[in-house]
């Protein structure tokens, strides 16, 4: 896969770009001064070879010139990126991911099941893929259902926090049909970062990428009333 390019990248090869340049300039020069002061007075150096080769130069210079203003307009967009996804902070949201971090000694994905489900099978996998808990999901009815996970394993230990685990699912109708699943992430956004010029979000306990995220709705703080006996 290729790797997008950053800004950083970009200013670094403008630096080394410009240093050989004024390298080579330089040596240009010290060989240009070398040869006018020993050429043959019979046989002076054609003008025009070195006019073409001050002219090939320049153009380097012009080139680098080029790529400061490409760098610094790939910076204004990545830095746009960011303050645009900020918008979303606050907002509500509902992301196709289920990588989750375990705090607190719980994960909490969601999961959807276009029909309802004979049998459902959900499977908490660490970070190098191994199965770490296996069991029937909660709720096998068509729709959107939350999972807490509670950090133990199948066996009945518990993991400790700060681990990263994801979430799968395996759903069936009762004539063995496979029915169609995701697993999501929902929840507050509290936050956004930018890795390798992509905005990421925080919701919960996951940090998952903007191209994730599938609904966003305005957060709606619960109300509380209050009577009198």
């Amino acid at each position: 896969m290729v790797d997008a390019v950053t800004a950083a990248t970009a200013t670094d090869r403008t630096t080394a770009g410009r240093t050989a340049m004024a390298t080579n300039f330089e040596t240009f020069l010290s060989l240009l001064t070398a040869q006018l002061k020993n050429q043959d007075p019979l046989s002076p150096v054609d003008s025009n070879q070195f006019t073409s080769q001050l002219t090939q130069m320049s153009g380097v210079e012009q080139q680098l010139l080029t790529n400061d203003l490409l760098t610094s307009l790939l910076s204004a967009q990545q830095g746009g990126g960011l303050s645009g996804a900020a918008n979303y902070i606050g907002k509500d949201t509902t992301a196709a991911w289920s990588a989750m971090k375990l705090d607190g000694g719980q994960a909490t994905w969601s999961y959807e099941l276009a029909t309802d489900a004979a049998t459902t099978t959900l499977q908490v996998l660490d970070g190098s893929g191994r199965v770490v808990w296996s069991g029937p999901a909660p709720d096998k009815t068509e729709g959107i259902h939350d999972f807490t996970w509670d950090g133990k394993t199948t066996g009945g230990g518990q993991l400790d926090d700060g681990g990263v685990y994801t979430l799968q699912i395996a759903a069936e109708t009762g004539a063995g049909e496979t029915v169609t699943s995701q697993i999501l992430v929902r929840g507050r956004i509290s936050g956004v970062e930018l890795y390798n010029g992509e905005p990421y979000l925080t919701v919960g306990n996951s940090i998952l990428p903007l191209s994730a995220v599938i609904a966003l709705q305005e957060h709606v703080t619960p109300t509380t009333t209050s009577g009198t006996a």
